[in-house]
């Protein structure tokens, strides 16, 4: 099986301890955590080789998320050791009717300066049949940009299958462009989107004619029909896509959600099972680890509705785990996708 690469940021987080305000007390827990290392390590964690390219500084922390990754087998090789310091962000976990919050603290973190020509590209992709990169690192810096663009365009080069997650930041969009100029220029070599009900509209300025999405987003409620024309919608204005896949939370609160996904392919369009999930111990990572299960179920050669189910149930499990990353394991997707949501102790 070919590799899988991503390229993106890895994150110190901080967050207060269970469902505590910042500095209700005086602790806070530490992670590692970024959208594309996230990807990276549940990949591996099911059984792929794995790649992940960033750019950290020199020092014991960075060492220390050097070390995290390698613990989980992601390949570090490509990891480019410069810069000034490791991003930072905060979490405080909601609840109920509080929503989460998240306090961003990354300006001039090593990823944010590190140039397309800072890599070895024929050696990062060598062997490589798949590369993942999302909307959070364009949104970082003009830099960074930059250097999502160019790898993509080289992956695309080299036939190796392109997906992205558009994943829209709006704290992050700070550097004179908007999500779009950026985004619709990236978007161009990717042959699978991956997307949750705004970030289409919010990050490539694709909208159904007859409005938005946006109720949906705030009041918990989904029309399936119209993701269905948005994900048509996606084919129409890049029609190098091969995928369009989009997940669909219902936030009935911040400890209840319903989780389903729907993929389209150009011809057909398939909705995922539904699942309840009460009681979210983390839904931070929820995306990524859906992503993960898309990538896992097509480039292991799934049809195309099972590969959606599988990451459905991926990212089902993912919510019931602290930290960034799925740590569920293969056989426990497997298990649910399977139809076992009992939750049953396994002896």
């Amino acid at each position: 099986m070919k590799h899988v690469v991503t390229l993106g940021e890895i994150m110190l987080r901080l967050k207060s301890p269970g469902f505590e305000r910042f500095f209700q007390s005086s602790a806070l827990e530490a992670f590692f955590g970024g959208g594309e290392s996230n990807v990276a390590l549940s990949l591996s964690n099911f059984g792929l080789s794995t790649r992940f390219v960033t750019a950290l500084p020199d020092n014991p922390i960075a060492d220390a998320c050097v070390r995290y990754l390698r613990g989980y087998g992601v390949d570090t090789s490509f990891i480019a050791r410069q810069g000034e310091r490791v991003g930072i962000y905060y979490l405080e976990a909601g609840a109920n009717q509080r929503a989460s919050n998240v306090v961003y603290d990354r300006a001039h973190s090593s990823i944010s300066t590190a140039k397309p020509e800072d890599f070895d590209w024929d050696a990062v992709f060598d062997g490589a049949g798949w590369f993942h990169v999302t909307g959070i690192t364009p949104a970082i810096s003009q830099t960074a940009a930059d250097l999502a663009l160019h790898a993509a365009q080289v992956a695309q080069d080299k036939g190796i299958t392109v997906s992205c997650d558009y994943n829209f930041r709006k704290k992050l969009w700070k550097y004179g462009k908007t999500a779009p100029e950026v985004m619709q220029e990236l978007v161009k070599y990717v042959d699978v989107g991956i997307a949750n009900e705004e970030d289409c509209q919010k990050s490539l300025n694709v909208r159904l004619e007859d409005g938005d999405v946006d109720h949906a987003v705030t009041s918990g409620e989904l029309d399936t029909s119209r993701y269905e024309a948005l994900a048509q919608k996606m084919f129409e204005t890049f029609p190098n896509l091969k995928y369009q896949a989009i997940t669909l939370r219902e936030s009935i609160s911040a400890s209840h959600n319903g989780w389903s996904a729907c993929l389209y392919n150009g011809s057909e369009f398939f909705l995922s099972r539904r699942y309840d999930i009460t009681d979210i111990v983390d839904r931070v990572g929820g995306g990524d680890s859906f992503g993960s299960g898309l990538i896992y179920g097509l480039h292991t050669g799934m049809a195309d509705e099972d590969a959606l189910n599988f990451a459905v149930a991926a990212s089902c499990l993912k919510h019931s785990i602290l930290g960034d990353a799925n740590l569920a394991t293969l056989a426990e997707v497997q298990r649910l996708a399977g139809g076992d949501a009992s939750g049953r102790v396994q002896r």
